[in-house]
């Protein structure tokens, strides 16, 4: 599977909220940060993405433009969910991704925090 075939698959699991399917392209260590912050594991990003999932079923990833790298690959997209009383997500994202052993080892992903503010809501975090 090539690194932008990685992307995608992840990417469709997180969509569907499905986490063996992400579980299965991720490497058992992977490690994930968001803007810089501290480093998630990969149960806790899993946990993270089924739970928006169940707090927006219509969570999906649109306007996608993904590179292949030589270690992993670079995915620009763009995140849109509806969260009921706590507003619409429209959230422009970029994730730098590596990738080892054809397994993703880690992502990190930089975005808008005041965009992402409708989510923080529907979690219990903002």
């Amino acid at each position: 599977m090539s690194n932008a075939d990685l992307a995608r698959a992840l990417f469709s699991a997180f969509e569907a909220g499905d986490a063996d399917a992400a579980r299965a392209v991720c490497s058992a260590e992977m490690n994930g940060s968001q803007n810089g912050g501290p480093a998630m594991d990969l149960a806790t990003i899993l946990h993270f993405a089924v739970a928006v999932k169940q707090a927006a079923p219509d969570f999906r990833y649109e306007d996608i433009i993904c590179e292949a790298t030589d270690s992993g690959f670079v995915e620009e997209h763009r995140v849109r969910a509806s969260f009921g009383e706590h507003g619409e997500l429209d959230l422009m994202v970029c994730i730098v991704a590596d990738v080892q052993d054809g397994k993703i080892a880690a992502v990190r992903e930089y975005f808008d925090t005041a965009q992402a503010a409708p989510l923080g809501k529907a979690l219990g975090r903002g």
